[in-house]
């Protein structure tokens, strides 16, 4: 009798197995490969220029452009399970705890995105365990290095599996633009935050624009399949930025083919119907597979290159091309507009990283923020 329950119980775990490789086949694998859109690059390597290195692997960076007192700020990246600091601030030369070591575990969980606005105001966006936790928006007056605001996004916000990752806050000061990656939902959106009354809404969800096109990224070190091949990096909208002039907001999904960008007069308008918002949405061009998104002064758009160790560049007079291809870039991740006449990058080195045991992550250590300059 008993072998006869343990035939039956092995012969169900068997099911179970082939159902859920199945769900995870169908779900979230079969990722194709994508047609390499770079160029030959501007630069030259001796332009990529090392600013910083640290032990653990870099999140996203934000650098505040005070010219008498510029300061680089970044996330450890959630992905290597930091055990201590999780948001830190590089001035002469050396990084520590922002605000503070003490308060490292009741601010943050797993934060990420990290952006610092006109109003000198430092920015943070912890995805809360994929929304299992509070999602949570935090930003800090780097003039006293004090918390001035604080909101934990609803449920109908910031869902169970969710993923808040970039964001962007309009030169104004009343808006923050947050992507929301959704890689286990399946369901991507933009996220815009009234500052001021404290309402928020997504916008485009199930539009083509923020969904990825089934590309799975492959770099020089591995492509981003898991699970034995039944997993691919399969990732939605996660770059975006709102222009100087604060008229556009530009995005990408990691893993889709095109820019796209919408007027941040629709965006904020939270009175306007879901489809009049959708038909707003304006194609820019073509991109590689990317991560962060940055743009400058002069409206040129900055694209991280994730699978070409580089960045690319769409200028406002529909000229594309890559600006940067260098080898010790393992995974160009987010961008921050520097003070000094540099654009800064963080490389995450995601693929030493994601589903990494901490011995693997040591081995490949350290991580680094390089800058480069402008274009002209």
């Amino acid at each position: 009798m008993l072998k006869k329950y343990l035939k039956r119980f092995i012969l169900l775990l068997f099911f179970f197995v082939i159902l859920l490789a199945l769900f995870l086949r169908i779900r979230y694998g079969g990722g194709k490969e994508y047609t390499d859109v770079s160029t030959a690059p501007i630069y030259t390597e001796a332009q990529t220029e090392l600013f910083f290195s640290y032990e653990e692997p870099i999140g996203n960076i934000a650098v505040s452009r005070d010219s008498t007192d510029q300061r680089v700020f970044f996330s450890i990246h959630p992905e290597s399970r930091p055990k201590t600091n999780k948001l830190m601030v590089i001035k002469n030369g050396k990084a520590s705890p922002y605000p503070d070591a003490e308060s490292q575990s009741s601010l943050f969980k797993t934060v990420l995105g990290v952006f610092v606005d006109d109003q000198q105001r430092l920015w943070t966006i912890d995805h809360g365990n994929h929304g299992f936790d509070p999602v949570k928006l935090l930003a800090f007056d780097l003039k006293t290095d004090q918390k001035v605001h604080e909101h934990i996004f609803p449920k109908a916000i910031a869902q169970t599996f969710s993923f808040f990752n970039d964001l962007s806050v309009s030169p104004d000061g009343n808006y923050v633009f947050i992507s929301d990656v959704s890689f286990f939902r399946r369901n991507p959106a933009i996220v815009v935050y009234n500052i001021k009354t404290g309402k928020s809404r997504r916008i485009l969800e199930g539009h083509e624009a923020v969904k990825d096109e089934g590309y799975v990224p492959v770099t020089p070190a591995r492509k981003m399949r898991f699970a034995g091949g039944l997993v691919d990096l399969l990732i939605g909208v996660d770059g975006l930025d709102v222009t100087k002039d604060g008229k556009y907001l530009y995005f990408a999904a990691m893993g889709h083919s095109k820019l796209y960008r919408i007027p941040v007069k629709t965006a904020t308008d939270f009175d306007l119907p879901e489809e009049e918002i959708d038909a707003a949405v304006e194609l820019v061009g073509v991109k590689p597979l990317s991560d962060g998104i940055r743009t400058d002064f002069n409206g040129n758009v900055y694209i991280t290159d994730i699978e070409h160790n580089g960045v690319y560049v769409q200028e406002p007079s529909g000229k594309a091309y890559t600006l940067i291809k260098d080898p010790k870039i393992r995974w160009a991740d987010g961008f921050s507009l520097g003070g000094d006449g540099y654009m800064y990058l963080a490389d995450s080195d995601l693929p030493n990283q994601m589903l990494k045991s901490k011995k693997h992550m040591k081995k490949h250590a350290p991580y680094h923020i390089y800058r480069f300059p402008l274009i002209d």
